[in-house]
């Protein structure tokens, strides 16, 4: 990373043309932005990125983590802080906040994204119900003045890793190189390059979303599906779409069905006997909180359909739940192996993963309230 003994000539390329000069050029920071003069080096520049008298970059950092967790930001032109951009909703808490996150108060280092993150997250701002509020309907239809915390879908990756926890299979490992989930067949025709996709078999099979291998000629369909970035433009905010095809993967995509297969196991292992408890287990593993008695209802309900059905027809409860997991029993453990179900077990088994289907299926589990 030294810089060079004698620097590059630099030019400005003429119509774009790298062999037709215009003026010479020498490297710095545009005047408009910088407040006195910055060095030529590159140590110069990052140097004068965090300088205290250059609040940009603390305030662009803090918009995004803030629209991250809000859905929109201090500045909901995330992308564009000058004079064309959006005027911040609440200018002096954007101030405050690059102010704590260049030199936090509550003694954490400086510029940590960590602590500027718990901060946010510990606020009452942050914990409010995002339970419309019909008297702010009229002031304040946007909820820019954030007197309710806003629904917002989970992320693609974020989604898979909820599932994962759910079901039990997470694997926590942190680090280390990019993995192979499965993926529909066929997924990987689409390249004009024949790419090869080992899908994982280990517990390499469960990592996080985030280490999921990319190709930006062909994402991992999920992510894709759920709006992850394709990789090949900057992306400040993602959209959050909805489309039929969100509903198909979340049924029958085989890590779906996998996930799903994996909460009724870990439900029949866990609970107590009793379809109630079970029921309120799984909905608890699933959404975080216990069903209403409504909710409870209806997949009591729902659980005594698919037993009648899948004692009728054995043959499909097999299929569905042809495989089950084995689980170590070490602290965090995840799958080590994979066996084959007893078939007279199969239809309550496929019983129960039709209904954490369901579980993974709703807005509730989807959705961070």
């Amino acid at each position: 990373m030294r810089e060079l003994p004698r620097p590059r000539e630099t030019y400005i390329h003429l119509g774009g043309d790298f062999s037709r000069r215009g003026d010479r050029v020498e490297p710095g920071v545009p005047r408009v932005l910088a407040r006195g003069p910055v060095g030529p080096t590159r140590l110069d520049l990052a140097r004068w990125l965090v300088a205290r008298d250059n609040p940009l970059t603390a305030r662009v950092t803090v918009n995004r983590i803030w629209q991250a967790y809000f859905g929109k930001g201090i500045v909901e032109t995330e992308n564009d802080f000058g004079l064309l951009g959006a005027k911040p909703t609440h200018p002096d808490l954007l101030d405050w906040l690059a102010v704590e996150f260049m030199e936090p108060g509550s003694g954490a280092r400086p510029w940590s994204q960590k602590a500027i993150h718990r901060l946010i997250v510990t606020s009452a701002t942050y914990r409010q119900s995002s339970r419309r509020k019909p008297e702010l309907d009229e002031k304040d239809p946007d909820n820019k003045l954030l007197a309710r915390q806003v629904r917002l879908r989970l992320e693609a990756e974020i989604l898979r890793d909820a599932a994962l926890a759910a079901s039990g299979l997470l694997n926590p490992t942190i680090g280390g190189p990019s993995v192979y989930p499965p993926i529909p067949e066929g997924a990987m025709a689409v390249t004009q390059v024949k790419r090869e996709w080992p899908t994982a078999s280990g517990p390499d099979r469960y990592r996080r979303g985030m280490y999921t291998f990319f190709y930006r000629s062909a994402p991992h369909p999920a992510l894709s599906l759920f709006d992850a970035p394709d990789a090949t433009a900057s992306c400040t905010r993602r959209i959050r779409s909805n489309s039929p095809l969100q509903a198909l993967i979340l049924l029958n995509d085989e890590t779906a069905v996998e996930f799903a297969r994996a909460l009724a196991r870990r439900v029949l292992r866990e609970a107590p006997p009793a379809d109630e408890d079970r029921i309120g287990y799984a909905f608890l593993l699933a959404m975080g909180r216990p069903p209403s008695a409504a909710e409870h209802r209806r997949l009591t309900e729902f659980l005594a359909l698919q037993r009648e059905e899948y004692r009728k027809d054995p043959a499909s409860a097999s299929l569905l739940v042809v495989k089950e997991q084995v689980f170590d029993s070490s602290p965090g453990g995840v799958v080590t192996a994979e066996e084959s179900v007893d078939p007279k077990h199969a239809p309550e088994l496929a019983a129960w993963t039709a209904l954490a289907r369901v579980l993974f299926n709703l807005d509730d589990f989807q959705t961070r309230e």
